[in-house]
Order: C-alpha cells, then sequence, then structure tokens
C-alpha cells in the first residue's frame, strides 16, 4: 500500500478491539437515482453489507423534485429534498429506532434550502453519532455554503473526505481540527489487470485504439476539448475511437433538455470526426461500466475547473489500472502525481492530443503509468474501503462515549433547584396482581419479560416507605406492600432457605435457586419491613421469612450479597437491638467486607474488588451502616475512605457532574466505562451518602447526594432527564449518544428511593425549624 494511502486506513488496526456498530443509516442518494452521490452510497452500502453484514445497515434516500424511484429493500425510509418537515420526521425516525450512528453522503446540491440547509433539521436533532463524508469542498463558498459546511463538521463527530487537498481545505478554510478528518480515498473495484482487447469486441471496436470519458453529461466535462482534439490525433493514429459514455445529468436534462450532448454531436459533425465518436447515452449498470472501463486503452477527464476534490470516475478509472490524462483539477493533481497519469492544462485541445499521441506511440510508457496507477489504488478498494469505514464509525462511537455531548433538547425541562412532586403513577402501572414486572417498552409494561424478586424486594422498600411518609398516606400503598410481600413469600422456598429470582408472565418460575444479590435484596427489603413498618400482617409474613432466610446469607461468596444482607439486618436491629444472633451475624458480613477492603486497597484503588461493577455504593454503605451501629471505628473509617474514592470516580473531570461507573464496569488500571449509566447508580449513591451524613453530619454528604440526585433530573452528560415527570417513571440508562427510553422496574424503584430519601430529610428539616420556631415564641 502507498505511503500516501496508508494513513487512510490506519485507524482499523487501532480499532480491533472496539465493538462493531450494530445499526448504521446511511443518508444520501441512492440508486437507481442518477447521480454520483447515489452510486458512491449504495456502492459503499454493498461493499459494507459484503464485509460486516446486511443486517447492520440501511439506507435514507434524497429524493429531488417529481422523483420517483424503485428503491430496493435496503432503504428504509425517504426524505423530500425541498420540504423540511420531512428532514424533521427522518431524525424522528432515527431516534426511535436504535441506531447506533448515521454516516451522511453531504453534496450542497442534493439537500434543499440556501445551500442545502435542509439536512441541519435533521442533523441537529440526532442523538446517535454522526459520520459525514464531504463529496464538495469548496476554496471559496458563498456565505449560505460556509455556514452549513461549518454546522455540519460541528456536528459530526467524524469527517471523511477523499484527498488530501479536502484536508487542507477544511483546516485553512473551514477550521475543522485535524483531530477530526479521516482521509478515505474513494473506493475503487477490485479488478483484474486486464488487456483492454479483451472487451473492446462487446462495443465493435475491435482491433482500435479507444479513449473513454464517462459519467453524467453536463458542459463543466469540458468533453468538447476532446473532440476539438480529434483530428489532431487521427492524423498520427486513424484507428482511434472516442466512446463516450452516460446520461446527461438529470438536472441539466429538465432545466437545459439535451442541449450539451446536441452541441457535441454537431461538434462532432463539423470536426468531420463523427465516425470516430460512440456517444453511449444511457446510465449504465456496474457490470456494464466495468466493460467499458475495460475496454479503454487512456481514459480522459477534461473538466473544465480546479474546484473539485474528488471524482468517482477518475477513482474507478485510476483503480482499474487505465492509462489518463486529465486536466488539473485538484483530485487529479494528487491522484496522478508521481507519473501516475498525465496532466494537460485547461481548455486545451492541442495538449489532449499531444498527450493522446505519446502514449499510444509508446507501449511501455503506457503500461508502465498503468501498472503505477494499478499498484497504488490497491490500498482503495472497496473492501478496503468498508474496512476504514468500519474503523472510523468505532472511531467516532469510541469518542462519544468518552467525550459525551449534550443530547437534542426536547419540550420536557425539569427544576434542578428543588425535588420534584412525588408521582407513583408508573409504580402503579408496572404493578399486576402479581407484583411488579420487570421490564417496560417505553412507559408500557412489558409482560412477556415476567417478574423478579429483585424487583419485587426493590418495590417492598419503597412502598413501605410510601406508607411510613405523612406526604404520601393511602391506602394504597399498603396494598402495594402486601402484594410485594406476598410475592416474596412465593418465592421463598422455605426447605432450602433460598429465593427464587425470575417468575415469568406466566407464573412459572424460571430456575430452582435464584442469585445471591437477589436473596440478598429480599432479605434487605423484608428487614426494612420489621424495622419501619406498623402493619401488622406484613410484619408477621416478613418475621417468618427474616428467621428462615437470613442463616443462608453467611454461606454467600458475593460482596454485594453481603451488604444487601447487612443493610436488612441492621434495618431489622433498628427494632429489634437486643437480637444477638442477628447482631453476629451482621458482624460477620461486615467483617468479611472490612477484610477484603484492607486486602485490595492500595496504588490509588481504595475498594473492597479489583473492579467496580454496580450498585456500587452499598457496599460503604453498608460498612458504614455497620460500623456505626457496632461501634467500630475501623469500618467507619474503611467505609468512609472507600465511599469517597468512590465518589471522585463518578465526578466528570471538568466539574462536579455525577457520571456513574457504566454498566459494563471496569477493573482496576484498566480503562474506566463510562456507558451505560444506571439509575440503581445514582441511587445506591445518594443513599450511601445519606448514611454518611447521618453518620458524620458533614454538609458535604449531602452535597453529594444532591449531585448523584441531579443526575436524574438532566445533571448528567447529556443534559437530559431520566426522570419522566409525565408518567412518573425513571427511563432505563443514559448510552453515550441518547437516553434509553424504557422506563422498567429497576430505573423506576431507584428514582422514587432517592426522592423519598431526600423528601424525608427535608420533611425532617422542616419539623426541626418548626420547632426551633415554636421553642423561640
Amino acid at each position: 500500500m502507498s505511503n500516501e494511502i496508508a494513513p487512510a486506513l490506519c485507524e482499523l488496526g487501532n480499532s480491533q478491539s472496539l465493538p462493531l456498530p450494530t445499526r448504521i443509516a446511511f443518508i444520501g442518494n441512492y440508486l437507481p437515482r442518477q447521480c454520483g452521490i447515489a452510486t458512491f452510497t449504495t456502492d459503499l452500502c454493498t461493499a459494507i453489507a459484503q464485509e460486516f453484514g446486511e443486517e447492520r445497515l440501511f439506507a435514507i434516500p434524497v429524493n429531488d423534485p417529481g422523483g420517483d424511484y424503485q428503491y430496493p429493500e435496503r432503504v428504509r425510509l425517504e426524505l423530500e429534498q425541498e420540504d423540511v418537515s420531512s428532514y424533521e420526521r427522518g431524525a424522528d425516525f432515527l431516534n426511535f429506532n436504535g441506531n447506533d450512528l448515521v454516516c451522511l453522503q453531504h453534496e450542497y446540491g442534493i439537500f434543499g434550502g440556501p445551500a442545502g440547509s435542509h439536512i441541519l433539521a435533521l442533523l441537529r436533532k440526532l442523538r446517535m453519532p454522526i459520520v459525514t463524508t464531504l463529496h464538495t469542498v469548496l476554496r471559496e463558498p458563498n456565505p449560505d455554503q460556509m455556514a452549513n459546511l461549518r454546522e455540519i463538521a460541528r456536528i459530526s463527530d467524524r469527517i471523511v473526505v477523499m484527498s488530501q487537498h479536502a484536508v487542507d481545505l477544511l483546516e485553512e478554510i473551514y477550521d475543522v481540527p485535524a483531530s477530526k478528518i479521516d482521509l478515505i480515498p474513494h473506493g475503487v473495484p477490485d479488478l483484474p489487470f486486464n488487456d483492454p482487447n479483451y472487451f473492446k469486441d462487446r462495443f465493435n471496436v475491435e482491433g482500435q485504439s479507444v479513449l473513454l470519458t464517462f459519467g453524467l453529461l453536463s458542459p463543466n466535462k469540458g468533453i468538447e476539448n476532446v473532440l476539438r482534439a480529434l483530428p489532431a490525433i487521427l492524423r498520427e493514429n486513424a484507428d482511434v475511437v472516442y466512446i463516450i459514455s452516460g446520461a446527461t445529468h438529470p438536472h441539466v436534462r429538465r432545466s437545459e433538455g439535451e442541449a450539451y450532448r446536441t452541441g457535441l454531436t454537431e461538434l462532432a459533425s463539423s470536426l468531420g470526426v463523427s465516425e470516430h465518436v460512440i456517444f453511449d447515452n444511457r446510465f449504465v449498470s456496474n457490470e456494464e461500466l466495468m466493460e467499458h472501463v475495460g475496454a479503454a486503452d487512456i481514459y480522459i477527464t477534461p473538466y473544465r475547473q480546479e474546484a473539485q476534490v474528488v471524482s468517482g470516475t477518475l477513482a474507478i478509472a485510476f483503480g482499474a489500472g487505465k492509462a489518463i490524462i486529465s486536466t488539473p483539477y485538484w483530485h487529479a493533481k494528487e491522484l496522478l502525481a508521481d507519473e501516475r497519469g498525465i496532466i494537460v492544462p485547461f481548455d486545451d485541445p492541442a495538449s489532449i492530443a499531444e498527450s493522446v499521441n505519446i502514449l499510444l506511440a509508446n507501449d511501455a510508457l503506457r503500461h508502465q503509468m498503468r501498472k503505477r496507477a494499478y499498484l497504488y489504488s490497491r490500498g482503495t478498494t472497496w473492501k478496503m474501503t468498508a474496512q476504514a469505514y468500519m474503523a472510523t464509525f468505532q472511531r467516532a462511537r469510541s469518542e462519544r462515549m468518552s467525550r459525551p455531548r449534550p443530547a437534542p433538547r426536547d419540550a420536557e425541562t425539569i427544576a434542578l433547584d428543588r425535588l420534584p412532586f412525588l408521582n407513583t403513577s408508573h409504580l402503579f402501572a408496572m404493578t399486576d396482581d402479581t407484583g411488579i414486572l420487570q421490564h417496560a417498552i417505553y412507559s408500557l409494561p412489558n409482560n412477556s419479560e415476567g417478574y423478579t424478586t429483585d424487583d419485587n424486594a426493590r418495590a417492598l422498600i419503597v412502598a413501605n416507605a410510601l406508607n411510613a411518609s405523612p406526604l404520601s398516606s393511602s391506602v394504597e400503598y399498603e396494598t402495594l406492600s402486601c402484594r410485594y410481600m406476598a410475592f416474596l413469600w412465593l418465592a421463598f422456598r422455605h426447605d432450602t432457605g433460598r429465593f427464587r429470582n425470575f417468575l415469568s408472565y406466566g407464573r412459572t418460575w424460571l430456575e430452582e435457586t435464584g442469585s445471591e444479590d437477589s436473596h440478598g435484596r429480599a432479605l434487605w427489603a423484608i428487614g426494612t419491613v420489621l424495622g419501619t413498618s406498623s402493619h401488622v400482617g406484613l410484619r408477621g409474613a416478613a418475621g417468618r421469612m427474616f428467621q428462615a432466610a437470613a442463616a443462608s446469607s453467611l454461606t454467600f461468596s458475593s460482596p454485594r450479597a453481603w451488604a444487601f444482607s447487612v443493610l436488612g439486618m441492621q434495618a431489622y436491629l433498628d427494632w429489634f437491638p437486643g437480637d444477638r444472633l442477628i447482631q453476629g451475624w451482621r458482624n460477620v458480613l461486615a467483617n468479611r467486607l472490612l477484610s477484603i477492603f484492607d486486602q485490595t486497597r492500595g496504588n490509588n484503588w481504595y475498594w473492597f474488588e479489583k473492579h467496580l461493577s454496580y450498585s456500587n455504593a452499598r457496599l460503604p454503605q453498608a460498612l458504614l451502616l455497620a460500623g456505626w451501629k457496632s461501634s467500630n471505628r475501623r469500618m467507619v473509617e474503611a467505609g468512609t475512605e472507600s465511599l469517597r474514592w468512590l465518589l471522585a470516580e463518578q465526578h466528570r473531570e471538568s466539574d462536579s457532574v455525577f457520571v456513574p461507573v457504566g454498566s459494563m464496569g471496569f477493573a482496576a488500571g484498566s480503562k474506566k466505562e463510562r456507558f451505560d449509566q444506571q439509575p440503581v447508580e445514582a441511587c445506591a449513591t445518594v443513599s450511601a451518602c445519606m448514611t454518611a451524613h447521618q453518620i458524620s453530619g458533614e454538609q458535604s454528604w449531602l452535597d453529594e447526594a444532591g449531585v448523584a440526585f441531579r443526575w436524574f433530573l438532566g445533571e448528567n452528560d447529556l443534559q437530559v432527564p431520566l426522570y419522566d415527570a409525565a408518567t412518573g417513571g425513571c427511563r432505563d440508562g443514559l448510552h453515550p449518544d441518547r437516553v434509553n427510553e424504557n422506563q422498567g422496574a429497576e430505573s423506576t424503584l431507584s428514582f422514587l428511593m432517592a426522592l423519598l430519601e431526600l423528601r424525608g430529610l427535608e420533611l425532617s428539616n422542616e419539623t426541626q425549624q418548626l420547632s426551633e420556631m415554636s421553642a423561640s415564641l
């Protein structure tokens, strides 16, 4: 591979460890629309589908006014060029269909509005990474062109261009940083290095020297200059035939009809060369195009202006190993340097004739030029281009994960300076006569996913808090508590002392024994009921289960199961402080947490394990609580140290925004996984900080609890709320580019749990202030 081309593909090797995007939308014209962008988009999609799978992509073309195209199945949605609302609807379609990335093919003329500005209505609303390929980069743009391209570059995560000259223009004229630009040359078919005579019989030109120009015809193509060169060429090479392959550009045909083609035929006639010119007035298929190119001895691009940073027809001829003569437009000068072709001045038929005659008279020179072009182009075959684009897509997603940007603002806004009103509508919507359902589709319960002990335990803690709060007194919450307790009773196996976890919607248990963590959460929930509820029936059921289930926690190996169990045992001990058996079990589990912390901490890693995963703050919270209640100073110190370290890990580098550890976690010494961010982490952090404040009385812990809670309200990486004030539900998490719109049980219960804790503190402070006021009167 050439040194010039190798940098275009260098990111591929650096991206092998990054996950591939699973759904990519390509926006740009698409075949059978007749234009170069349509051909490029179609070829790129086909190459990526062949290399990475058809299921990974789909296309969204732009229809020109009056256009009616029979697109293939790969096309999912069509945009109407002059209808800005279709661009806005396109953005909604992409946002709601779970796409990982959008790849835009940009050319000013294919989008509606001044200089194609309608496309901005779509791009500004997108929540996923955007990679834009620029097919035109102007040195002297008008104000609209300048503004639009700069805005597209700002919105896009990566910019792809096909020539170094385009890179230079972006940096110098449009102020696009070099770090944002990827150079990926125009893809070419992987053709063999063939003898042109193999294809000539298909055009009835056997034994003749074939000159070729192909592509959509328009006046700026300069074909008339080749016709004017033909008399001088024919004087030395009487067997030459010039094939002009391609239909008139649809835009030219609509405005001017076939005037340009007619003028060319008339010019050929007046020059006496008509018998040596073949007009193939068709938009040919890729297969036919390869035959046209294959038959050419010399390919000519006689364009009349230099401001062209890429020519697809030039790239295809170059990749086929053709001897090429071209005028000095930007792409040609770059591609044909180092004797890979011949450059002639603009509008200079004499130079064209001289160059053709030199090449036809010197087979060795012509074949050396062909070979240099062919070898240089091997790194730009469509297979290699597809790999380079996928590497750019991976890089765009990785950069978005490490440096997320605010998502587009919707109408929904939530005040950050006060706690939201309590809304339990979604809690009731997710609960049926069995318990709370595990998952939701947006805000609709997803019955097919069934129930879990994990979520019903969380729901019991929340319902119990609702019953205890004077802000939410309602017999309905008592009914919820009974329903969730009944689920736990059903889940518990008295013969084994363990809880099952997963229950299908058809009321069939999907396992004989649930996870240690689900058992710990259930013990936490029933301990909370025993510690705070006044409901006789709930307390009776909870007491029987607690005594039968608590001992199993001593056999667990999961630190989180230990922590949940400690929280449950301590809640129980708040009501029955003299139970020495449960005190002992609590101390055993808390000492295990302290022991693994002391064994693991060090080298700037102050944690219980060699990795962070989920519900992290529950570990220091359990240690703090157990140490406080058992007067174990070392436990309180270790809990404080580990929680402070965790908070530092969960802050954005530049400010105090809460950034919970992503759902994939991370190990000591490895890169921190920032996404997907889960509500359960914010909830656990709020609770742990509240516990630390309760023990120490330090205001800083309340401040940290507030930072974590505001993550729910929109003070996060994407600056969008996860809490849905309309439904009372909480969305399932933050992706690098968007919010997970599903409002499942875990997320909603995490929000409610955190809100109720802060509401309880707020109410306690108000009560204290009233007491102080009364005492002063």
